[in-house]
């Protein structure tokens, strides 16, 4: 997942938990207004960095764009109709205008550059497709794993192939919701963690925005419950360690689907603070770290193994 995986504009829709921070609580319109305000700044700073890259970015890069968008129109809707928090609304709608155009000019690309893969995942970049939560709910630490398993053996072409039966894509023009054996093990395995982890949440997150309620998919929510419990705690884990910079991207990710998902407490104020302190203020990207910075502790390299994972599809600018 892209950077711009942190999708931070969700915690305007939701309730903001107290938590330690140095950032003030937004319990007014003025404070409200001012922390958007910090968002929509990385939000446009990242937006340049990835426009600047169109012919690399990849499918991943392109979802986010879709799920940006809705969620930068939905809280316009919202707030256009506040005069304190109007300005921001029409900033959302500029950006939002700005991002329909850079999925088109993406689109083009990848259909140059991955055409099979753009076949399979474009149902997951039209329209309608990524719809935000309507209830909120929160972990439950009870669910967490005894132990997670020290190899992440989770292979990516086998995620993609469950994936696309669920999405129906596959070239023999397959109905959605299908899953096999394979795919019911592989997808609902216990003690997964890393990357592994959020493929298997995104797979019942993706089957919610399908529309699959039969079979498998009836305990879709107690799934996505099991493993968002295990996600926060791994978001624990990296905060524990200061965050650590291979962390960064699994902990957005996190943060990104289990927040689609509907689940609150993945919304925290200093998790917000040390995201936003990542950005690097020119590039805009959310880049490795100087050397300075990233010296790790032996307790990190320790953790390390349960979040780390070199994707076949990350791009590395």
């Amino acid at each position: 997942m892209s950077s711009l995986g942190l999708l931070f504009l969700l915690l305007l829709l939701a309730p903001w938990p107290p938590r330690a921070s140095s950032l003030p609580q937004p319990d007014t319109p003025e404070v409200k207004a001012t922390i958007t305000g910090l968002i929509l700044s990385s939000l446009e700073r990242a937006t340049v960095f990835l426009e600047e890259r169109l012919p690399e970015l990849n499918l991943d890069g392109v979802v986010d764009f879709r799920v940006l968008q809705v969620q930068l129109k939905a809280i316009q809707e919202e707030w256009v109709r506040d005069p304190l928090l109007r300005p921001l609304s029409l900033q959302m709608g500029r950006l939002a205008e700005k991002l329909v155009a850079l999925l088109q000019r993406s689109i083009s690309h990848l259909k140059l550059n991955d055409p099979n893969y753009l076949r399979e995942f474009q149902r997951t970049i039209l329209p309608g497709f990524w719809k935000l939560p309507h209830a909120w709910t929160r972990t439950n630490a009870s669910m967490v794993y005894p132990t997670f398993e020290t190899q992440d053996s989770f292979s990516e072409d086998r995620g993609v192939m469950c994936l696309v039966q669920l999405l129906g894509t596959r070239r023999d023009s397959s109905q959605p919701c299908r899953f096999s054996d394979f795919c019911r093990t592989l997808m609902t395995r216990a003690s997964s963690s890393g990357y592994c982890l959020s493929h298997q949440l995104l797979y019942f997150l993706s089957a919610r925005m399908t529309g699959c309620t039969k079979g498998l998919f009836c305990h879709s929510q107690h799934y996505m419950d099991l493993f968002c419990a295990n996600m926060m705690d791994l978001n624990w884990r990296a905060e524990a360690v200061r965050y650590t910079y291979p962390t960064w991207d699994i902990f957005m990710e996190n943060i990104m689907f289990c927040g689609i998902g509907g689940f609150i407490d993945f919304y925290k104020l200093q998790w917000l603070e040390a995201i936003l302190s990542w950005q690097k203020p020119r590039e805009g990207c959310f880049g490795k770290p100087t050397p300075e910075d990233d010296r790790l502790s032996e307790a990190a390299q320790y953790h390390q193994h349960f979040l780390r994972r070199v994707k076949r599809r990350e791009k590395q600018f």
